[in-house]
């Protein structure tokens, strides 16, 4: 609780749920523009001046042609034409809107708060807000590996990009449970269980993203092999011990798969324990927990068998924000109460 007041409570709950919600679209518009490789459309900045979208004929000829000096067109999308473009650039520009949007509708509501509630007891929303912020530096960050030199952005950018979205997604949703959520449980599990699981979902979306910044989800297209055998025929096994795994297509689908393999067996565990030692409390949350690791698994299937296509791919990444939250309030509810 951040006051007594049952009415600023209740304000700052509606206001977090809303950013919750604004955030979890970000994401899968984020996605989604991934997916359709629209990443590259809008090749400048643009903080301020690109608030606004194209006006008129001559705005799509400039912007078209500042992408046109690129290495995605020159090598990839050389025959774009304009209308081709702007598909493209819609789905960008609505990315970079809806994170203007973000920032103005964080930023507001904790002025407002600030002057209801001490501002010491809100730092950690002044820190969300800095990762707010934060994140549309990693963002050009990452759209800017992708100008020189290469025709997609570096994977391991868009990985941090993803992490900081979900970073502040969780934040944002500890902090209204923590408005709204009891944790007197009468039975808590030491408290390293729920945060390695969390541990693991997190890396897992990490790895998740370097399978779509390298279309590794369009390779070795079938389940539960790889082609003809457990391990991808292209790669030696003792190629997984380098570095260089993390920039190896088939070898990072290896490692997303069995990392979904290990959660799975990881929360089989937790949930034995939980129901072998009667801890009622838990009960509702584990059970969601494994509802959104099973959606995600056959999502995860799906993708693969599918070549990731498109509505499923997205559709997978949406299962994610629920497993995430799932894991946030599992974890949450084995915290001591402050």
């Amino acid at each position: 609780m951040y006051t007594a007041n049952t009415k600023i409570n209740n304000q700052l709950s509606i206001w977090l749920t809303t950013m919750f919600w604004i955030i979890s679209f970000m994401i899968i518009v984020g996605g989604l523009t991934r997916l359709t490789d629209s990443g590259l459309s809008i090749t400048e900045w643009e903080l301020f001046s690109g608030f606004f979208p194209p006006l008129n004929q001559n705005d799509w000829i400039v912007y078209f042609n500042l992408y046109k000096q690129i290495p995605e067109f020159k090598l990839q999308n050389y025959n774009m034409t304009l209308s081709e473009f702007k598909v493209i650039f819609w789905w960008e520009w609505v990315h970079r809107f809806l994170g203007r949007v973000i920032g103005l509708g964080y930023l507001i509501p904790l002025i407002y708060f600030s002057f209801k509630i001490k501002v010491t007891k809100l730092l950690n929303l002044y820190f969300i807000f800095f990762l707010i912020c934060f994140q549309g530096f990693i963002g050009w960050y990452m759209v800017s590996s992708g100008l020189v030199d290469r025709v997609d952005v570096s994977h391991f950018r868009l990985s941090l990009h993803l992490l900081v979205a979900f970073l502040i997604l969780s934040l944002i949703f500890w902090n209204y449970l923590k408005i709204n959520i009891s944790r007197k449980t009468t039975n808590k599990l030491n408290i390293f269980v729920p945060l390695f699981f969390l541990i693991l979902v997190f890396l897992q979306i990490s790895i998740g993203a370097f399978v779509s910044g390298m279309d590794a989800g369009k390779i070795y297209n079938s389940w539960p092999l790889m082609g003809n055998s457990y391990f991808p025929n292209d790669n030696n096994f003792n190629n997984l011990f380098e570095v260089e795994a993390l920039s190896n297509p088939s070898l990072v689908q290896f490692i997303h798969r069995n990392l979904a393999y290990l959660i799975g067996i990881f929360y089989i565990l937790i949930f034995y324990k939980i129901y072998r030692k009667k801890m009622y409390d838990l009960y509702k949350s584990i059970n969601y927990l494994g509802i959104f690791i099973i959606l995600q698994i056959i999502l995860g299937i799906f993708t693969v068998l599918f070549g990731a296509q498109i509505y499923i791919a997205s559709m997978h990444q949406i299962s994610s924000i629920f497993l995430v939250c799932s894991s946030i309030y599992f974890f949450y509810l084995n915290t001591k109460i402050n």
